[in-house]
Parts: structure tokens; C-alpha cells; sequence
């Protein structure tokens, strides 16, 4: 498996902008700091989805940052990605570990305590636990209060990361909880300059877990 860490995770949106804009903000945020990278795409067609995998893969791997794909085993299958997201409506994530063997990195979304402890038990290598704040990229948003954050990072022993919402201006509301870092799409995907945001948030994001935050 490709050693991953989750501190500055960040899941794509390419609504609005054109492929050659989308890579190369994708691009930009990678040379900035972004540590783990997730394909999204709810809208596109298997096949779309597959070759748009294949391109952000070559700029991932350049960066020596792993890609996920978020719910599509088949697609992180055939475009050989790094592993797969998947949310609480998606296959099981035992299943999934069966599919794609040892090897491949499986992330969990998770809003309980009980759901994270399964979704560590069926094989998840991470979490990613929110949302914190109200999103725009998602048109429900169910809050998951820090307090269930703190919780679940305290009880399972695979890293979590926080997302829904957050950005530079809000993310000391973390602080002391033992997360392994943030998940971000609109802070980084939305931004003027994509390079400049993964720096400032990542520089931040260490502050706050070496409790530099104030």
C-alpha cells in the first residue's frame, strides 16, 4: 500500500471550470502542499469519470501524492488509482477490501462513533468524519458536531480527517482534537490561487495540531 497522510486532503470539484482550469488547479494545489488527493465526480459518465482518472493521475503521481476515488471500485480499479472513498450508501467496505486486495488505500465517511468503529473492524485505512460546517457542495448538510469528532478520533486508531466547510478562517474550531488533518474542496478548489491556499491552509493545519493554534 502507498504510505498516505491525511493532513491536508483534498476532494475535487470541477463544476464550472473547464478540464485544462480543472487540472491545472489540481496541479497548482498539489506544488502548494496537498498531501492526499480524491477524484469526485457524481455527474460524469463511467467513462468520463475513467479518463479523467487517468489524467489527474499522472499529475498525482508526479507529486507523489495517492489518489482516491470516491465511491467508484470500478473506476480506482481500472485506472489503477491509489485506493477508493466510500460513504455510508456506497458498497460495504468489506466488500470493497475483497475487491481491491491489500494493496489499495480504502477511506470511510463516517458520522458515529458506531460507524466508525465498523467502518476501522470491515478494513477502512482512514476516516473522514463531518460535516463541521454547512457546504456548498453538497446541497444537504447534516452538522456532525466536534464533540462526535473528538470522540471518534478517540476511539478508533486509524487517522481521521475532518471535513464540511472548513477553511483557514474556521479551522481552530478543531482545536485539541486529535484529528490526522482536513479535508477541503471549496477552499482550495474555489480559490483565486490554488497554490497559495494548500500553502497557507497546510501551514496552518500544522500549527493547529502542534497546538500553536491560537
Amino acid at each position: 500500500m502507498k504510505k498516505f497522510n491525511p493532513l491536508l486532503y483534498l476532494v475535487t470539484d470541477s463544476s464550472g471550470l473547464d478540464e485544462k482550469d480543472f487540472l491545472n488547479r489540481i496541479e497548482q494545489a498539489l506544488k502548494g502542499g496537498v498531501t492526499l488527493l480524491q477524484l469526485r465526480e457524481k455527474e460524469k459518465s463511467g467513462l468520463e469519470f475513467y479518463n479523467l482518472a487517468l489524467k489527474v493521475k499522472k499529475i498525482a503521481d508526479f507529486y507523489n501524492v495517492p489518489l482516491i476515488i470516491d465511491d467508484r471500485v470500478d473506476i480506482a480499479l481500472a485506472a489503477n488509482a491509489d485506493g477508493v472513498h466510500l460513504g455510508q450508501s456506497d458498497i460495504p467496505v468489506f466488500e470493497a477490501r475483497k475487491m481491491l486486495g491489500n494493496d489499495k488505500i480504502i477511506g470511510a465517511s463516517t458520522k458515529t462513533v458506531e460507524q466508525a468503529e465498523k467502518a476501522e473492524k470491515d478494513g477502512a485505512d482512514y476516516l473522514g468524519v463531518g460535516a463541521i460546517f454547512p457546504t456548498t457542495t453538497k446541497v444537504i448538510t447534516v452538522i456532525t458536531p466536534v464533540k462526535t469528532l473528538d470522540e471518534i478520533c478517540r476511539n478508533v486508531k486509524i487517522p481521521v480527517a475532518a471535513i464540511g466547510g472548513l477553511n483557514i478562517g474556521n479551522i481552530n474550531v478543531l482545536k485539541n482534537v486529535p484529528i490526522s488533518g482536513i479535508c477541503v474542496v471549496s477552499a482550495i478548489m474555489k480559490s483565486k490561487n490554488p497554490f497559495n491556499a494548500a500553502k497557507d491552509l497546510k501551514a496552518a493545519i500544522i500549527k493547529l495540531l502542534n497546538g500553536d493554534m491560537q
